[in-house]
């Protein structure tokens, strides 16, 4: 039966004194009171032990010869001293990659949360994971949100992501988000890891002209490079998340709380945490390696000059004019801006009149010959 706090006591005083009366054997007493016979007999054992013995006694044992010692608790609050961002789990496995016994993730909670290191615990959402399957067939890239400087202007973070091993490529500090600026961090990234055979932008300068027109000259010269670009849905920016979640942690590890001077001090702080993410922060996503582990540089080379490009023989090849127009099948359709002066493939589809616009290795979309009359456009193929 439940027992009231308050009344616990009385009732046991009771049990145990109709117990001495004779009359009732111990198991139907024991029925009436709703507890078990091992229970029954534990209250009058205590009460022949010490006269009384009707204080509930606690379960704690004597002896906890598994308890944390403090010199373990010291070494944890150390370890978190020099990564004041990391819980339990990243904590423990470090410890263990460094051959270092270590009490479980949830004991390393409790020592941070009885010192004082945690902060309020938030409402976990539950996310669906999805990653390209090796190194190197998808980067991510984004810039973070600005944030100003004491001696004047402000710090755009440029950060590239490697999707299947969570790999940071680029870490830049910026004064800026101009094309010229991307494609020269680009070019480094690409000269040291090699190329990726997609990259996922935003829709926005400098790598998009908006949701109905997402290529810029930046994106043809990525094309040119053979890689394809694909662009997010627009006004979905979880479409990136592994670059949306890159860039919570580097808020909370390295922006939080601190103040830097110019765009120099900023690089000074991201090169070595850089290196920490990728070689020695373990990665819950990716089952706590870290993302060196897993990144492997790609085996296409980048080249400065991209080579002239042929069309297949079913291609009808058409050069993009002032502002973006062809001239096909005697009417003219827009395709971008971006591509004025470029070569184009018209590829014809299993559908009559409908055609593929290729440019290089990137399908751009399809053009429509039964489309309405002042429909001119192409229509835009979605992220692939």
């Amino acid at each position: 039966m439940p027992w009231k706090a308050a009344s616990k006591m009385e009732l046991i005083e009771e049990f145990v004194k109709l117990s001495r009366q004779s009359g009732i054997s111990m198991a139907e007493l024991c029925r009436r009171f709703g507890v078990s016979r091992k229970t029954g007999y534990k209250w009058l054992g205590r009460a022949a032990a010490d006269g009384a013995g009707l204080a509930e006694r606690s379960r704690r044992p004597l002896n906890s010869p598994g308890q944390t010692t403090a010199e373990v608790e010291q070494q944890v609050v150390a370890l978190r001293g020099l990564h004041p961002a990391w819980g339990g789990r990243k904590l423990r496995q470090v410890r263990l990659r460094e051959g270092i016994q270590s009490p479980a993730a949830s004991t390393i909670t409790a020592i941070l949360r009885r010192h004082g290191l945690l902060s309020p615990q938030r409402t976990r959402q539950a996310w669906q994971r999805f990653e390209h399957a090796a190194p190197n067939d998808l980067w991510q890239m984004d810039f973070k949100g600005h944030f100003g400087l004491s001696e004047g202007g402000s710090c755009h973070p440029l950060t590239v992501l490697d999707d299947h091993s969570r790999y940071s490529l680029v870490l830049a500090a910026c004064t800026n988000q101009l094309g010229e600026t991307v494609q020269t961090l680009l070019s480094s990234a690409f000269r040291r890891y090699g190329l990726p055979r997609t990259i996922l932008a935003d829709n926005g300068s400098p790598w998009g002209d908006g949701p109905q027109s997402p290529w810029t000259w930046l994106s043809v010269w990525l094309i040119k490079q053979g890689i394809r670009v694909a662009h997010g849905r627009p006004y979905h920016p979880q479409t990136q998340g592994k670059e949306e979640r890159f860039h919570r942690t580097l808020k909370a590890e390295v922006l939080q709380g601190r103040e830097f001077a110019n765009v120099a001090d900023c690089q000074r702080r991201f090169d070595p945490w850089r290196q920490v993410y990728n070689y020695e922060r373990p990665h819950e996503a990716i089952q706590m390696q870290v993302p060196g582990s897993r990144y492997r540089p790609s085996d296409r080379s980048f080249v400065e000059h991209a080579a002239a490009w042929e069309y297949g023989p079913d291609d009808q090849v058409r050069k993009v004019q002032h502002g973006g127009w062809i001239s096909f099948r005697g009417r003219e359709w827009r395709i971008s801006k971006a591509f004025h002066g470029e070569q184009i493939g018209l590829r014809p589809t299993s559908t009559d009149g409908v055609w593929e616009v290729w440019y290089r290795v990137q399908c751009l979309g399809e053009l429509n010959q039964h489309a309405c009359e002042n429909d001119y456009r192409m229509t835009r193929r979605g992220v692939e």
